[in-house]
C-alpha cells in the first residue's frame, strides 16, 4: 500500500493565534497563567489531552474557537500572557552579552513537562530544570538528546499489585516539537555509520523559553527496522542498542549541531552516555585542520565538562571489548589511533586488556572540568575514580561537588506562587537570581500560609481519590471497592509521602520492617497519619517490583485501606501534587548511594518538611529547625543491621517528634511550631537549592572558563593546543627521570606554633626545565593511618642548580599553624600556562 502522508492543522481564528505560539513553547510549563488559558479552552478536553496544549488545539471544536474569539475576558487574559511571554524572551538576562560560542548540553533524557514524555526520573527532570534555568539566565546553551517514540514505560499494577509495563506510541505531530528544516523547507538530517550500515536521523526542536533543545530521531523509512528502534524507548533494549543510542547521542548530536549551523564550542556531558561526542570533536579537528591527534585532544579537552550522577560503580555504562571492537572503526574514522590506545581512554587501568570500556572514564579523561551533584557525592566520586589519578590524595581528585537544584517556578504550586508573588514583590518573577528574596517569607502570616497549604492538601486528596478509582476500574475491581477508593485519605490528617524510583537501595519499605508498629501509627484515631506512595521500578528489577507489591498488599488490610495508597505511573504531574500537598517528605536511601536527590528540594520550597537519611543534598540542607534526620550519617558494614537500626530511628522520629508536633495546636487550631518549620525550610532551602544557584555555579566554574578557552584556542589558530601537546610529549618522554633526590630536612630544635621553618630540597628534572614543573611542600596533620590530612600547599622557589646535571635546588618557608603530629613531603607536578587542570593523571612525583 502506498500511503501519502500529510498534516492537518487547526483553523485558529486570528485573535487567538498567540495560543499556537504559547502551546509550542514550554515556557508555559512554569507559567500557570499560560496553562490556565488552555484549561479555559475546554477543561474536559484538557484532561483528555493529558495536559498537552499542542494536542488540545487540534481537539477544540471550531464553534468553541469562534466563541472565544469574541470573548473579551478571554482575549484580555490571552493578551496579558502573550505580552508577558514576549517581554520574557526580549528582556535582559543575568548572563548578559553573548559571544560567538555556544555550550552544547547533552543528556539522555529531559523531563520538561508531562506533555513531552521523554524522561524516566531524576536525571531527566534535572536536565529539564537545567534547560529552563538556562533560559531564565540567558546562557548561550542548547540541549541535545534523543526523541523516543515510546519514551519510558507507562506503569500499571495487576490484581496482585505486581508492576506491568505498557509502551504507548508518542504522536510527535501533536506535541510541542517541530522538525528542523533548511531554507528550502526540507527536513535537516544527519548520518552516523554503525557497523556496516549508515543510520539516518532527523532533528526535532523543542522551544523552552529563550532556549532550544534538539532531539534526534531514527524512526525513518530509510533505516532498517533494527536502527529505527534506536530511538524507540528510553533505556530500552540490549547492550548493543544502548551503544547505538550513545553513538547517536554523542556523534550524531555533534553532527546535528553542525548541520543546524550552531557554533558549539563547548560541550557539557550530563552523565557518560554522550561521551562519544569527545571523539567526534577530535575527529572533526583532525580531518579538517592540520592538527595531530594529541593536538586535537588538547584543543577540545579544555572545552569539555562532565557531570557524574551515580555513586555506585555498577551505575556507570560499560561495554565489553568485543562490542567495542565491532564499532571501533566507526567511532574513530579519520583518526590515527590504535584500538589499544582508544580503549585505554575508557579504562581505569589503561593496560588491562580485559577491562570493559567505561563511558564515565572516557568523559573524565577527555574533560578538564568534572563534577558530582552534591558535596557528599563529590567525596564519594573522588574515592570511586581516584585510580585515574594515581598517587594524588583522594581529597584532591579534581571532581568538584556542585549540588543540584530545582527550577522554582516549575515546582512551586500555583496557589503558593500567587501568595508569594503578593508578598515577595515583582522581583520574585523578574529576577530569579535574587535568592535572598526568600528571606521575605516572614511577611506571610501563619494563617495565610496554612490556609494555602490546606488547600493544596485538599487538591492532593481529591487527585489521589480520582486516580485510585481509575486504577481500580482498570484492574476490574468490584463497584464497592471503586466507591471506597473515592473516600480514601483525609485532608486534615498528617500526610507522609514517598515518591521516587523503586530501586532497592532507596529502601521504600524501610517503614514496613515492623508492621505492627506501622499499623498502630496508621490506625491512631486521635492523631491520624496517612501515607502516599508512588514510583516505578525498572522493568527488569524484580526486587524493586516486589517492594511495590509488598506495599500494595499491606494497604489491602481493611483498617489501612483509606490511609495508605499507591498511585500508579509516577510522572511529573503526580509529583507536582505530592511535593506541594504533603506534610512530610520521606527519603530513606542507603547512604551514600543517593547522589543528590531533588524531590525533597521540590517539597521544601513548597513548605513540605523533609524527614530523610543524611544522604545526597539533605546532608547539606538538614538543620533541626526545618526538618528531621534519620540517624547521623553513620556507616554500616552490615546492611541488615543498618536497616534494623534506621527503621527504628524512623519510627521513633515519627512517634515522638513528627506526629506530636503536627498535632500541637493552640486555640486557633494552627500548628504554630510546624508552620515556623515550614517557613524556615522555605527560607533556607529555597535559596540554597534553587537551580539558578546551581546554574550560576556551572557558569562561573565551568561555562565561562571553557568558552574563554575555546575562544583563545580557536582565535590563536590552535597554537595554544599545539604548544600544550608539545609540552605533554616532552613530559611523557622525560617524566620517568623526574625525582626528588634529596628529601627535605627539618631543624633539630623543637618546633612551635607560629614558627616558620625553611625547607630545602633537590629535584632531578632530567630533560625538563624548572619552569616546566611546580615544586611544592605538601604539609598537614598526620592521621593514624600515616596520611596527611587538612593539607597545606606551599610553592617552592628555585634557588639554583644542584651538584649533578639536571638537578635543581628548591626552597620554601612553611608556617606551622597548629600543634600536634604533623607531616610534610615535597612533590613535583606539571606546569604549563595552557593546562586547565594542574593535576594531570599519572604525573606526580613525591619525595
Amino acid at each position: 500500500m502506498n500511503i501519502v502522508t500529510y498534516t492537518v492543522e487547526p483553523d485558529i481564528p486570528e485573535p487567538l493565534k498567540p495560543l499556537k505560539e504559547l502551546a509550542n513553547n514550554l515556557w508555559l510549563s512554569w507559567n500557570f497563567d499560560a496553562v490556565m488559558l488552555f484549561m479555559r479552552l475546554d477543561y474536559d478536553l484538557w484532561i483528555e489531552s493529558r495536559q498537552n496544549p499542542a494536542r488540545l488545539l487540534g481537539m477544540v471544536s471550531q464553534e468553541r474557537y469562534e466563541e472565544l474569539s469574541k470573548d473579551d475576558s478571554y482575549l484580555a487574559a490571552l493578551s496579558r500572557v502573550h505580552e508577558k511571554f514576549k517581554a520574557y524572551k526580549e528582556g535582559e538576562t543575568w548572563f548578559g552579552e553573548k559571544g560567538n560560542g555556544v555550550v552544547a548540553y547533552f543528556s539522555m533524557e529531559y523531563g520538561l513537562d508531562v506533555s513531552l514524555p521523554i524522561y524516566s526520573g531524576g536525571l531527566g527532570v534535572l536536565s529539564g530544570d537545567h534547560m529552563k534555568t538556562s533560559s531564565d539566565l540567558g546562557l548561550p546553551l542548547v540541549g541535545v538528546g534523543l526523541l523516543y517514540r515510546q519514551g519510558y514505560f507507562q506503569q500499571y499494577l495487576n490484581a496482585d499489585g505486581y508492576q506491568q509495563e505498557q509502551y504507548p506510541e508518542n504522536d510527535w505531530y501533536n506535541m510541542p516539537v517541530s522538525i528542523c528544516r533548511n531554507d528550502a523547507g526540507e527536513a535537516i538530517r544527519i548520518s552516523v555509520q554503525m557497523g556496516e550500515s549508515l543510520v539516518i536521523a532527523q532533528i526535532w526542536e523543542v522551544s523552552i523559553g529563550r532556549s532550544s533543545l534538539y532531539l534526534l530521531d531514527t524512526n525513518l523509512q530509510e533505516n532498517a527496522e533494527e536502527f529505527r528502534g534506536i530511538t524507540s524507548m528510553l533505556y530500552g533494549g540490549d547492550k548493543e542498542n544502548r551503544i547505538r543510542q550513545e553513538l547517536l547521542l554523542g556523534i550524531g548530536g555533534m553532527r546535528a549541531l553542525r548541520a543546524l549551523g550552531i557554533n558549539a564550542t563547548v560541550a557539557h556531558m550530563n552523565e557518560g552516555h554522550s561521551a562519544f561526542l569527545a571523539i567526534e570533536r577530535i575527529r572533526e579537528l583532525v580531518t579538517s585542520t592540520s592538527l595531530s591527534l594529541q593536538e586535537a585532544i588538547e584543543a577540545v579537552r579544555p572545552t569539555h565538562m562532565f557531570t557524574t550522577h551515580t555513586p555506585v560503580p555498577a551505575g556507570n555504562e560499560r561495554f565489553a571489548p568485543e562490542l567495542m571492537q565491532k564499532y571501533f572503526h566507526n567511532i574513530v574514522e579519520g583518526i590515527d589511533i590504535s584500538y589499544h590506545d582508544f580503549m585505554a581512554l575508557g579504562r581505569e587501568n589503561p593496560n588491562d586488556e580485559l577491562e570493559h570500556f567505561c563511558m564515565t572514564v572516557l568523559a573524565i579523561r577527555l574533560s578538564s572540568y568534572n563534577n558530582a551533584v552534591s558535596k557528599l557525592h563529590g567525596d564519594v566520586s573522588q574515592e570511586m575514580w581516584k585510580s585515574i589519578w594515581p598517587s594524588i590524595p583522594t581529597h584532591e581528585i579534581p571532581i568538584r561537588g556542585i549540588t543540584n537544584g530545582v527550577h522554582v517556578r516549575t515546582w512551586l504550586n500555583h496557589d503558593l506562587i500567587e501568595l508569594l508573588d503578593r508578598y515577595f514583590g515583582p522581583r520574585f518573577y523578574d529576577d530569579p537570581t535574587y535568592l535572598e528574596i526568600w528571606d521575605r517569607i516572614d511577611r506571610v502570616s501563619d494563617e495565610e500560609l496554612w490556609r494555602t497549604h490546606i488547600r493544596r492538601k485538599e487538591r492532593l486528596v481529591a487527585f489521589s481519590r480520582e486516580r485510585l478509582q481509575q486504577q481500580y476500574q482498570r484492574r476490574g475491581m468490584s463497584p464497592s471497592d471503586i466507591t471506597a477508593a473515592g473516600e480514601v485519605l483525609n485532608p486534615n490528617a498528617l500526610t507522609l509521602s514517598f515518591a521516587r524510583r523503586f530501586a532497592t537501595y532507596k529502601r521504600a519499605t524501610l517503614l514496613f520492617r515492623d508492621p505492627d508498629r506501622l499499623y498502630r501509627l496508621l490506625t491512631n484515631s486521635e492523631h491520624p497519619v496517612q501515607i502516599i506512595f508512588s514510583g516505578k521500578a525498572h522493568p527488569h528489577d524484580v526486587a524493586g517490583k516486589n517492594l511495590i507489591k509488598e506495599i500494595v498488599h499491606f494497604a489491602q488490610q481493611p483498617e489501612i485501606q483509606r490511609k495508605l495508597v499507591f498511585l500508579e505511573n509516577y510522572d511529573m504531574g503526580i509529583a507536582k501534587y505530592m511535593v506541594s500537598g504533603s506534610d512530610v517528605w520521606l527519603n530513606t536511601p542507603r547512604r551514600p548511594m543517593e547522589a543528590s536527590g531533588t524531590s525533597g528540594m521540590k517539597a521544601a520550597i513548597n513548605g513540605v518538611l523533609n524527614c530523610s537519611i543524611l544522604d545526597g543534598w539533605w546532608a547539606e540542607g538538614y538543620d533541626p529547625s526545618l526538618g528531621w534526620a534519620i540517624g547521623s550519617g553513620e556507616h554500616y558494614d552490615d546492611e541488615e543491621q543498618q536497616d534494623e537500626i534506621e527503621s527504628k530511628l524512623l519510627y521513633d522520629l515519627l512517634e515522638r517528634e513528627v506526629v506530636p508536633r503536627f498535632y500541637d495546636r493552640g486555640r486557633d487550631e494552627l500548628p504554630r511550631e510546624w508552620i515556623g518549620m515550614m517557613k524556615s525550610s522555605m527560607q533556607k532551602l529555597g535559596a540554597e537549592f534553587a537551580s539558578h544557584r546551581m546554574l550560576m555555579e556551572y557558569a562561573d566554574y565551568f561555562y565561562k572558563p571553557a568558552l574563554a578557552n575555546a575562544e583563545r584556542i580557536v582565535g590563536g589558530k590552535y597554537k595554544p593546543a599545539k604548544d600544550l601537546a608539545a609540552y605533554m610529549e616532552r613530559l611523557r618522554s622525560s617524566w620517568q627521570e623526574v625525582a626528588v633526590t634529596k628529601a627535605p630536612a627539618l631543624p633539630d630544635s623543637s618546633l612551635h606554633v607560629g614558627q616558620e621553618i625553611a625547607i630545602r630540597s633537590t629535584v632531578r628534572l632530567g630533560a625538563l626545565k624548572p619552569e616546566d614543573v611546580t615544586v611544592e611542600v605538601y604539609s598537614g596533620a598526620m592521621t593514624m593511618t600515616g596520611e596527611i590530612s587538612e593539607s597545606q600547599r606551599t610553592a617552592m622557589e628555585l634557588e639554583g642548580p644542584g651538584s649533578a646535571t639536571g638537578e635543581f635546588i628548591f626552597t620554601a618557608n612553611v608556617s606551622l599553624g597548629r600543634a600536634g603530629r604533623q607531616g610534610l613531603a615535597v612533590r613535583v607536578l606539571p606546569r604549563h600556562p595552557e593546562l586547565a587542570e594542574e593535576l594531570v593523571p599519572g604525573y606526580v612525583v613525591w619525595s
